[in-house]
């Protein structure tokens, strides 16, 4: 499956969960036909009641709801939380459950990290955030900053013919509902919304392996004025590091956002190894310091833009399965930029290279030898556990899964 630019959309950048969880609530809650949704995250906590209780109105209104959780991230779903919405009829699939060892979850790759709803064809909702209360500020200091877009135009047939293809084999009328949508459903099949230019971009263990990563190599060597890149776990393949330190070297001012009160340490460690390989050729780095970064969100001089799932790191680049939604408009460009500059001046402190420089003798060696783990990172994936994700739905009565549902995501050899 391809994906090919779309003119006519309409995006609204939604920014944390207060502005995110109301509007996509309120969308799922008065849906009339469909809700597809994949997140890699959906807590039992109240976002996860919220969203329960959305899903549940638009299954009595008479909508056919499906609802992709992962296998990892959404691991302790149980009780009356999925009856409650299996009852009405939604159904819950979870991507490639593991069992535990010891207590803990094993099933650490080649996850599905998407966060995507489309919601009667003619509304998506993409990018970063997960259905956890935790992206909520008054979760405290470890609320996270995230990024997610509301999308309608003909771009949102793209997602959900993708969303859809997900899940169709649990679905045998899909065929003829798709029909029915085309006839009925005013918008769907590609109605101009907006003025933006966007295309849908997967990153899968098949076809799409690269695809992600090549769409920011691509932004990044066309670069002149500006790149400003926001990503909660900076730790990109050689290429794309060559690639940023090679704008900063022909005059673009290349500023990257990254963790200073991280979630995970480690994350912030790694890209610290970076920092001198980058600044030493005029690249600033800033960190966020009013909390923990989430957002994967990017833009290169006054039109291009991402947002989206993906990190910039080897989970994201190389084993797990991702979206973004590429942009190219003036309007959208400035708007990201606004926001992004906000967060600069505001929450975050830019490091400076005399602080990288000292100490500089024991990093090297260290650094050293992540430049060479990141140039053979690719290679090295075959290594990591080789498996056919599933989709397996959840049984109503013990909220276990069922026995597994072939799906095309088994088309995704790792």
């Amino acid at each position: 499956m391809s994906y090919h630019w779309r003119d006519g959309n309409r995006l609204q950048l939604l920014e944390n969960g207060e502005e995110f969880f109301p509007r996509v609530f309120e969308v799922i809650a008065q849906a009339k036909k469909e809700v597809l949704l994949e997140t890699f995250i959906l807590f039992q906590d109240k976002v996860g009641a919220e969203l329960q209780k959305a899903l549940i109105a638009a299954a009595e209104n008479g909508a056919s709801v499906d609802v992709t959780v992962d296998g990892y991230g959404s691991a302790d779903l149980c009780g009356d939380f999925v009856t409650a919405m299996t009852r009405v009829g939604v159904r819950i699939h979870m991507f490639d459950p593991g069992k535990r060892l010891l207590g803990r979850r094993l099933n650490v790759f080649r996850r599905m990290h998407r966060k995507i709803v489309v919601v009667d064809g003619e509304v998506a909702f993409i990018g970063g955030i997960n259905f956890s209360a935790d992206h909520l500020g008054d979760f405290g200091p470890a609320a996270k900053q995230d990024y997610a877009l509301q999308v309608e135009g003909p771009v949102v047939r793209d997602i959900h013919h993708f969303a859809l293809a997900q899940i169709a084999p649990d679905k045998p009328t899909h065929r003829w509902w798709r029909r029915r949508m085309r006839h009925q459903t005013p918008g769907y099949g590609g109605v101009s919304r907006g003025e933006a230019r966007a295309l849908f971009v997967i990153r899968d263990n098949d076809q799409h392996r690269n695809d992600i990563e090549q769409h920011y190599l691509q932004a990044i060597r066309d670069a002149r004025s500006r790149l400003l890149i926001a990503n909660a776990y900076f730790f990109p393949g050689y290429r794309v590091l060559r690639e940023i330190r090679n704008a900063a070297r022909r005059g673009v001012r290349v500023r990257l956002i990254l963790q200073g009160e991280p979630d995970m340490p480690i994350a912030k460690f790694g890209a610290r190894m970076l920092y001198n390989y980058l600044m030493r050729d005029g690249v600033e780095i800033h960190e966020y310091c009013r909390r923990p970064l989430h957002g994967k969100v990017a833009l290169a001089d006054y039109e291009w833009s991402t947002v989206g799932s993906s990190n910039l790191d080897p989970l994201s680049l190389s084993l797990n399965l991702e979206a973004n939604l590429i942009i190219r408009d003036h309007v959208f460009n400035r708007h990201l930029h606004e926001r992004l500059d906000h967060l600069l001046q505001t929450d975050c402190r830019r490091i400076p290279l005399e602080r990288i420089v000292r100490g500089f003798w024991w990093r090297a060696p260290l650094a050293f030898l992540i430049f060479h783990f990141l140039r053979h990172f690719p290679g090295l994936v075959s290594l990591f556990p080789e498996h056919k994700p599933r989709l397996e739905l959840i049984d109503p009565d013990t909220t276990r899964p069922l026995d597994p549902v072939p799906s095309p995501l088994q088309r995704d050899h790792q």
